[in-house]
């Protein structure tokens, strides 16, 4: 018996040649199964066809998964990368007013903030202009505001970290919808490192805080070589 294969020979030997050319080709494989059901009729069942379809959309699952994984290990080290820059530069100035005007310019533009707050306490600070409060960064307030501060729109201890919306008690301008807010131990008193952005999805309750813990670290270590 002869055969006349309807196929272009070359394209045929090349397929006879590696037939899993034809495997790896998701497109090709959709259109073979799908002509080999038309081909079965309507009252057939292909339930290898079926298990094929469920097993080709579990891997666009662990495919999607994959690479979420990727992305949020990038970012992971991006923001690594971005606290580590920024401690580095705050180690740098041997004066409180530099330190003050790094905070301001450099520390707030490696950090990708819309506003970067200060705050230090103290027992009198009505009269306290010692230290002009360049452009806003150093904020001075009274004992007892940190811990306030800390505890706006939560019951409980004051924790070190707090992300969440800016409300309406906030050492912010109103431009700013998310802040972040590091409590500074700085020995005998505290104080209040405080992150704000203009993007209300920036700093929220769910985010993680190791990275931004560290950073409240370093600070705080910094300004003890000013204030001790």
């Amino acid at each position: 018996m002869s055969s006349h294969p309807l196929m272009d020979p070359r394209v045929r030997e090349t397929i006879m040649a590696d037939p899993g050319v034809l495997l790896d080709d998701k497109d090709i494989m959709r259109v073979l199964v799908a002509a080999n059901e038309r081909a079965m009729g309507p009252n057939i069942v292909d339930m290898r066809g079926i298990a094929m379809d469920r097993l080709e959309a579990r891997l666009d699952r662990l495919e999607d998964t994959h690479r979420s994984v990727i992305a949020a290990a990038y970012d992971n080290v991006a923001g690594t990368a971005q606290i580590h820059r920024a401690v580095l530069r705050m180690l740098e100035p041997q004066r409180f007013e530099c330190f003050l005007r790094d905070l301001g310019e450099d520390v707030t533009s490696i950090l990708r903030v819309d506003s970067l707050k200060l705050i230090l306490e103290g027992d009198d600070v009505e009269g306290d202009d010692g230290v002009e409060r360049l452009e806003g960064v150093l904020v001075m307030e009274p004992r007892g505001f940190v811990d306030a501060y800390l505890r706006v729109g939560r019951g409980g201890p004051a924790r070190d970290v707090v992300l969440r919306p800016v409300g309406a008690a906030s050492v912010h301008d109103p431009s700013i919808r998310s802040e972040a807010a590091l409590k500074l131990d700085l020995g005998d008193d505290i104080g209040l490192l405080v992150l704000g952005s203009r993007e209300e999805r920036q700093f929220l309750p769910q985010h993680g805080t190791d990275l931004l813990a560290f950073l409240g670290g370093a600070t705080q270590r910094a300004l003890r070589r000013f204030l001790g």
